[in-house]
């Protein structure tokens, strides 16, 4: 996944608090639970030695989100200087943690947030159609491509029904033409890898007439309308894009791996890659792995030993998690991160690195 997203976030000073929990839950109506619940983390997180004012911003987001009556998980990550980022769980975190270190606790949030790719969905009929443009961050941008009017019904006579018919047979050819290139345009401007074309039968054949080869070779079509149907049809579409897309970046890292060049596994020679600015796809096999690194204040100081960040001029070295301190410095040179599936074939690995390039050295 692109971690972009996430430079903002780093780019606010540390020590920071991350928090995972279900606060106010879907069978619940009582705030005075969930407040008990903050509390105890709260608590957790002062005995951590949490910055006060990573701590106070922590409390508004917390605060806004019973206000809000938001039911569900949540995960906040707050920082030294008062600001904090609140981000919504599809799915409730197993069991609640409260952390304050030096950098945020995001793989976790990350690994459940999963694969996400920019797509277009169109709904059509005869008289036009909208197209749903949708980023990998999840914002949403609607198009009308309205058509012309149907033309009038015939007086009856054979041969005024026959024209009316060649007539609304010209309009929807040319309503049909004009949804088609706005799709297309749209699928290359959004650089959609997913399009799902929904609506009447004939208006979908005759759009995706209009549509380039490479549009519709990620273009697949759905029987539903609007609603629920058509939104189960494109979670299955998304899923299996994602998985798609962890498949072929695992296979490129076996690939280069037994090549020997554009490919490191094992801690040490992915800390390297990462130091370096080398790594295009930073890959992880499980988001609970207790590995620690030392760190300092930039994505590139890191290493797995104090003494080694003293050498190389960091004068207040801190130990943090490896996984944080990874997906940082990957999200700093805009590299993405791939978490493996447990029943793959590298679910031993630990952590690797497809590379920009090989090792100079």
């Amino acid at each position: 996944m692109d971690l972009s997203f996430l430079k903002p976030l780093y780019r606010r000073p540390g020590p920071f608090v991350s928090v995972y929990a279900e606060l106010l839950r879907p069978d619940e109506d009582a705030a005075k639970a969930a407040e008990l619940r903050w509390r105890a983390l709260r608590a957790e997180l002062s005995g951590q030695g949490a910055a006060d004012r990573a701590l106070a911003a922590a409390d508004r987001a917390v605060a806004g989100v019973l206000r809000d009556r938001r039911t569900g998980g949540l995960a906040v990550f707050a920082a030294a200087d008062g600001s904090a980022r609140v981000e919504a769980l599809d799915v409730a975190p197993s069991a609640p943690v409260a952390r304050a270190a030096p950098l945020p606790h995001v793989v976790p949030y990350l690994a459940a947030r999963g694969e996400r790719v920019p797509y277009l969905v169109a709904v059509v009929d005869r008289r036009g159609g909208e197209i749903d443009c949708v980023s990998a961050a999840g914002v949403r941008r609607r198009i009308d491509v309205p058509g012309e009017p149907e033309p009038r019904g015939a007086s009856g006579r054979d041969r005024d029904e026959a024209r009316a018919q060649r007539s609304a047979e010209t309009v929807w050819r040319g309503n049909a033409r004009r949804v088609g290139r706005a799709l297309d345009r749209a699928a290359r401007r959004h650089r959609a890898e997913a399009v799902v074309v929904a609506g009447d039968v004939r208006a979908r054949t005759a759009v995706l007439e209009e549509v380039s080869e490479g549009v519709l070779s990620r273009t697949v079509e759905s029987d539903r309308g609007c609603g629920p149907g058509l939104d189960s049809d494109v979670a299955r579409v998304l899923e299996l894009k994602a998985a798609e897309r962890v498949f072929s970046v695992a296979e490129r890292f076996e690939r280069e791996l037994a090549r020997g060049e554009r490919a490191v596994a094992g801690l040490p020679a992915t800390v390297a890659a990462v130091r370096d600015g080398r790594v295009a796809s930073l890959l992880l096999d499980d988001p609970d792995a207790p590995a620690h690194l030392w760190v300092g204040p930039e994505p590139d100081q890191i290493a797995a030993t104090r003494d080694e960040l003293l050498r190389r001029g960091v004068p207040d070295p801190v130990e943090d998690r490896a996984d944080a301190a990874l997906v940082r410095g990957v999200a700093a040179t805009d590299g993405e991160l791939v978490v493996l599936p447990s029943d793959g074939p590298n679910a031993e690995l630990g952590v690797g690195a497809v590379l920009r390039y090989p090792d100079p050295s």
